[in-house]
């Protein structure tokens, strides 16, 4: 077998057979499945009913306590609002609402108090409730009719259809938006990670001198490379656990959070998470685009990282050199928004077949529109050749960095070690 593959062999089954691939592959879908439901539940459980005390000189307590239906029990007071503001510090009541005289006449301004310890949205329900309040009655004194009002406040049924050369779908924005920023955050800490777990691999070798025993017997090249791919197959092993694992735990998970969240339940009363829904917003060529690209951005940026790795002689050291690396990584995240709103502008399309950044920003502009196959295959293509051409410098500072050591290289240094060796 060749030398590369017997190295990338021995590196995958070295890793898939620890603790830490096993704990990973198993807590990751957890802790996502998680840290989506439980503030819901959370939310939903702890979502009581206020005591807000009234200070009614407009008349509006009664059309108030109807507009906050159960959500909030409204108490009309005729206690001085500095007994109102202690009751509301020792937590007799959450809340005091002063509704001044001349209020629907223009006159004043309605005022709530909750306290500070309350939170941000602390008092959004009854301060929602008060301007619709307070707008009906000024309709209502301007002539307004109750069935002028009624036709006012129904509600306008609209949607929103997607037209394209495929046909015509409901719009299903708000769910792509999500999905592109789900798949480009984990596409970054794919390549991160896995790329970081390459240079903390070569490091270690060099810093425990087995680089110089297995250099005796393999060509740097082979040996680097045999790294990278090994690595890379850990990744695209665990992304394929992950997303495995992430699909049945929704499947179960829609169940339960409609026993904690009846109002989660679908208009038939499904649960969400089904396969329909998830199919409806993740499709499979996007699936496969992913995971295409992720290779690609893995062996282009793993590369660059293995070179760091040989050129220090432990990780403290590798700092500044990372830095140089992890940029490129991050500067696509601060373009994601931009293109996900205009995935067909300009900027947009070339980010999108930058090499450096087209791992990423390819596959949020795949969730969000209809790329044309032709796009996807230049991003793939160009994103190839970056590879060669960055493997091949990267191959030269590998090939001089897992033998030198003592201080750490500048890159001036590093770019004289890619012209000479």
């Amino acid at each position: 077998m060749n030398k590369t593959l017997l190295i990338a062999k021995s590196e995958y089954l070295r890793r898939v057979r620890s603790k830490w691939f096993a704990v990973a592959t198993l807590a990751v879908p957890v802790l996502a499945i998680g840290v989506f439901l439980l503030p819901m539940i959370a939310f939903s459980a702890g979502d009581g009913v206020d005591r807000v005390a009234v200070i009614d000189d407009a008349g509006l307590a009664g059309p108030l306590a109807e507009a906050l239906g159960g959500r909030v029990e409204v108490e009309v007071s005729d206690a001085p609002l500095d007994t109102l503001r202690a009751g509301l510090l020792a937590d007799d009541l959450d809340g005091v609402l002063v509704l001044p005289e001349g209020l629907v006449e223009g006159d004043g301004e309605a005022e709530v108090r909750y306290l500070s310890r309350g939170g941000l949205d602390a008092g959004d329900g009854v301060r929602g409730a008060v301007r619709e309040v307070v707008r009906r009655a000024r309709a209502g004194a301007a002539g307004a009719s109750p069935a002028a009002l009624a036709a006012y406040e129904s509600d306008v049924p609209l949607r929103l259809v997607t037209v394209s050369e495929d046909g015509d779908e409901a719009d299903a924005a708000i769910g792509r938006f999500l999905v592109a920023n789900v798949l480009s955050l984990l596409m970054y800490l794919a390549i991160l990670v896995f790329g970081m777990m390459v240079m903390r691999g070569v490091i270690e070798e060099k810093a425990n001198r087995i680089v110089e025993v297995i250099a005796s017997s393999v060509r740097p090249f082979e040996l680097m490379m045999g790294k990278v791919l090994g690595i890379g197959a850990v990744g695209l092993s665990q992304l394929l656990a992950w997303g495995a694992l992430t699909f049945g735990l929704s499947l179960a998970a829609g169940p339960l959070l409609v026993a904690f969240v009846p109002e989660a339940a679908g208009d038939g009363g499904e649960a969400p998470f089904g396969p329909e829904a998830i199919g409806s917003i993740v499709d499979p060529g996007l699936l496969i685009a992913f995971v295409l690209f992720f290779l690609g951005g893995y062996l282009l940026y793993s590369s660059l990282f293995a070179a760091v790795g040989s050129a220090v002689d432990q990780e403290s050291d590798a700092q500044s050199l990372q830095t140089v690396v992890i940029l490129p990584i991050m500067i696509p995240l601060l373009f994601l928004s931009f293109v996900a709103n205009d995935p067909d502008g300009g900027l947009g399309v070339f980010l999108s077949l930058f090499p450096l950044s087209s791992p990423i920003l390819m596959v949020v502009r795949m969730a969000v529109t209809d790329v044309p196959v032709w796009q996807v295959v230049l991003a793939l293509v160009l994103l190839a050749v970056a590879f060669v051409g960055m493997i091949a410098l990267a191959a030269r500072v590998y090939r001089v960095g897992i033998l030198m050591y003592g201080k750490k290289p500048s890159l001036a240094e590093l770019w004289r070690w890619v012209r000479t060796a």
